[in-house]
C-alpha cells in the first residue's frame, strides 16, 4: 500500500512532484472550476468518490501531463482558476450526486511560486459513497465508484470488489459500535457533560483574569497579548486525571536547543490545581493550563520593541506550538476528533511585522486585534505539524498585509528549524 506523506498529505511540494498517479493520488491540468462544463466536473466527482471508498487521496489540480503521458508540467493555476476552488461551491456540487456526503477538503498550497489546488479526500466512514445522480459520460445513477492500483477510477462490477466494500463497512461500523460503547460506560463517570462552549469559555475567563493579576506587560515596551487555547468537541469535567496530564506534557515536549514556546523549567515547575495543570513562567510573561477536560490555553505578553514585530520569532513560536499540541493530543488518545483551535494577538494595530530579508519593508497591521480560528483533528495535527504551522503564520502574517510571494518558503523554514535538536 502506497502511503501519502504522513497520514495526510501535508507534504505539498513532495505530493506535487511525485510524479506518478496511484490509487491514493490523481493529476489534472490547470482547470477554473467556475469555467468547467458539467461533465468535467463530473470527472472530478467520479474521482472523489472512487478514492472515498477506497484509501481515500488526493487529487491535484495544475500539473499537467507531458508528450509520453506522465504528470511532469508543473504549471500551476492562476490567482483566478485557484481561487475558484471554493470549497463550499465545489462541495456543495460534489455531494449533490453522492450518499452519504464525502468529506473532503480542498487546499491551495503555494509550491515552487506556483499555486496549485489539491482535494483531500478521506476515506468513508461507516457505509460507501454511491452515485445518486448521473451525468452523461460520466457517472452512473446507483454505482460504487472506487480506485484501483493503476489509477483508473471506475465502478466497482467485480464480486470481489463489492465484498471489499461490504467488509470495510462493517468493520468501520463495528468501530463505530465500540466507541459509543465506550463512550456510554465512560459517561458514567463523568461529573459534567455539555454540547455547548459555555464550560470551556467560562475556564479560560477565569484563566486570564487569573493571569493578569499575576503577571503584568514589560515596562517602557510595547506588548501584545497572546492567546492559544485548543478546546475538543465536548466538555467533560474529568475526562483525565491530573496525573495523566502531567505524564502527556513530559511526552510531548519538543526537544529544541533554544525553545521560544515552552521549555522544560516550565514543565518541571508546573503545578496541580483543582481543575488543571498550570506552570506561570514570570521570566517569560507567560502561562499555561492543560485542563482535565481536555483544554489547552497559552497566554503570554510578547514584548515588540519600537513596535516591531520578529517575523523569526513568531514563526518558531507557532511552529513549536504546533508540534506540542500534536504530540500532546495524541498522548492524550485523541483521533479523529475534531479540535478547535483559537489564536488571538491583541494590541497589534499599527505594529510592524519585520522580516529578515526585508528589514525596510512596512508590513504594518491596520486592526488592534488579530483573530484566527480553525478545526483539526489530533491526527492531522500530529502528522502534519509544518504545514499547519505554516497555515497558521500565513494567516497571521496576512493580517499585516504581507503578499504570498514572501511566505512560500513557510513550510521548509519551519521544517528545518523543527527539526534542530
Amino acid at each position: 500500500m502506497e502511503k501519502l506523506p504522513g497520514k495526510l498529505p501535508n507534504d505539498f511540494a513532495e505530493l506535487v512532484h511525485r510524479g506518478v498517479e496511484s490509487d491514493v493520488l490523481d493529476y489534472k491540468a490547470a482547470l477554473c472550476w467556475t469555467k468547467m462544463t458539467r461533465q468535467a466536473k463530473g470527472k472530478i466527482v467520479r474521482h472523489c468518490l472512487a478514492l472515498a471508498n477506497t484509501k481515500g487521496g488526493c487529487i491535484v489540480i495544475g500539473v499537467g501531463e507531458d508528450s509520453s503521458g506522465h504528470p511532469s508540467l508543473y504549471t500551476g493555476l492562476s490567482r483566478e482558476q485557484v481561487h475558484s476552488f471554493d470549497p463550499t461551491t465545489v462541495g456543495q456540487f460534489v455531494n449533490r450526486y453522492v450518499e452519504p456526503p464525502i468529506e473532503f477538503t480542498i487546499e491551495r498550497p503555494v509550491v515552487d511560486g506556483k499555486r496549485y489546488a489539491i482535494f483531500v479526500v478521506r476515506p468513508f466512514r461507516s457505509l460507501p459513497h454511491v452515485c445518486t445522480s448521473g451525468i452523461e459520460g460520466e457517472l452512473q445513477t446507483g454505482v460504487f465508484y472506487i480506485r484501483t492500483p493503476d489509477a483508473s477510477s471506475r465502478p466497482a462490477y467485480r464480486a470481489i470488489e463489492m465484498q471489499m466494500l461490504i467488509q470495510r463497512a462493517l468493520r468501520n461500523q463495528r468501530e463505530e459500535l465500540g466507541r459509543m460503547l465506550r463512550g456510554i460506560l465512560y459517561e458514567s463517570r463523568l461529573a459534567t457533560e455539555t454540547d455547548n462552549a459555555s464550560e470551556f469559555k467560562a475556564a479560560l475567563a477565569n484563566a486570564t483574569v487569573f493571569f493578569k493579576r499575576r503577571q503584568n506587560p514589560p515596562r517602557n515596551v510595547p506588548s501584545l497579548l497572546v492567546n492559544l487555547t485548543v478546546t475538543p468537541p465536548r466538555y467533560h469535567s474529568e475526562a483525565f486525571s491530573l496525573s495523566a496530564l502531567r505524564r502527556a506534557v513530559d511526552a510531548a515536549l519538543p526537544s529544541l536547543p533554544t525553545p521560544e514556546f515552552l521549555d522544560s523549567d516550565e514543565i518541571r515547575k508546573a503545578y496541580v490545581t483543582n481543575t488543571s495543570l498550570r506552570a506561570l513562567s514570570r521570566r517569560g510573561r507567560r502561562m499555561w493550563q492543560l485542563f482535565k477536560s481536555g483544554m489547552f490555553h497559552y497566554i503570554a505578553y510578547l514584548p515588540v520593541p519600537e513596535h516591531e514585530l520578529d517575523f523569526t520569532l513568531l514563526v518558531r513560536k507557532i511552529a513549536e506550538a504546533y508540534r506540542f499540541l500534536g504530540r500532546l493530543y495524541a498522548e492524550l488518545g485523541y483521533a479523529e476528533e475534531l479540535l478547535s483551535i483559537s489564536f488571538t494577538l491583541e494590541n497589534t494595530e499599527n505594529v510592524r511585522l519585520l522580516l529578515p530579508h526585508k528589514p525596510r519593508a512596512k508590513f504594518l497591521c491596520r486592526i488592534p486585534k488579530i483573530a484566527i480560528e480553525m478545526s483539526r483533528s489530533a491526527a492531522d495535527l500530529a502528522s502534519g505539524e509544518a504545514a499547519h504551522a505554516a497555515r497558521m503564520t500565513a494567516e497571521i502574517a496576512e493580517r499585516f498585509n504581507i503578499s504570498d510571494q514572501y511566505l512560500q518558503n513557510l513550510p521548509e523554514m519551519i521544517d528545518d528549524y523543527l527539526e534542530q535538536r
